[in-house]
């Protein structure tokens, strides 16, 4: 038996779905239900019925799909799989922006941890933050955590105030400057991580 046949087997066994982000290696999307971005596999995870559900991508996202699916079991294969810009922001930084300007509204990338997600008053994603945030009451917008994103936004809407988070993804950083881009779409290994997460 190939082990393509044996992870088909299992897959049977356990009711389970491989959901894979397009930044997965071949082998891996090969053996993949599911192909796509984060918020399309995170959607997709949602229509389901499967019991099981094994996110082939950074922890981020198989946390929305936990977060989306509270009564399945999400497996991570590699944990410690992570993406650096999904925790470049902190609980002081949004707390002291809310105190000094009253009225201010927190936008947060869905591309970012559960907890940070928790700070914020909306969760947007890349395709409709724009629309998003036109909408938002009052003037003053602080975009966590990729400051990239946020500054494209605020071109698009300019009757709002934007306050700018120093979050960024090291990948895109790395493809602007030249330098080495083979960094599996920025995914980055953090230091002592299990090799594998169950929620």
């Amino acid at each position: 038996m190939t082990k393509q046949e044996e992870i088909e087997q299992l897959k049977k066994e356990r009711d389970a779905v491989i959901l894979a982000h397009y930044y997965t290696r071949p082998e891996v999307q090969a053996i993949a239900d599911y192909i796509g971005d984060s918020y399309y596999l995170s959607e997709k995870a949602s229509s389901l019925t499967a019991k099981t559900i094994v996110f082939c991508g950074v922890s981020f996202m198989g946390e929305s799909a936990k977060l989306l699916n509270p009564d399945r079991t999400v497996l991570m294969p590699d944990e410690s799989a992570d993406c650096p810009m999904a925790h470049m922001v902190t609980r002081e930084t949004v707390e002291a922006a809310r105190k000094k300007y009253p009225g201010l509204v927190v936008v947060c990338y869905i591309n970012s941890t559960a907890e940070i997600k928790s700070w914020s008053d909306v969760c947007v994603t890349s395709a409709n933050a724009v629309r998003i945030v036109k909408k938002l009451p009052g003037r003053h917008v602080l975009f966590i955590p990729d400051r990239n994103l946020a500054r494209h936004v605020a071109s698009e809407v300019p009757d709002k105030i934007f306050h700018y988070n120093d979050g960024y993804c090291p990948g895109s950083r790395r493809a602007v400057r030249g330098g080495d881009t083979k960094a599996e779409g920025g995914a980055q290994r953090r230091e002592g991580a299990r090799a594998s997460g169950v929620w």
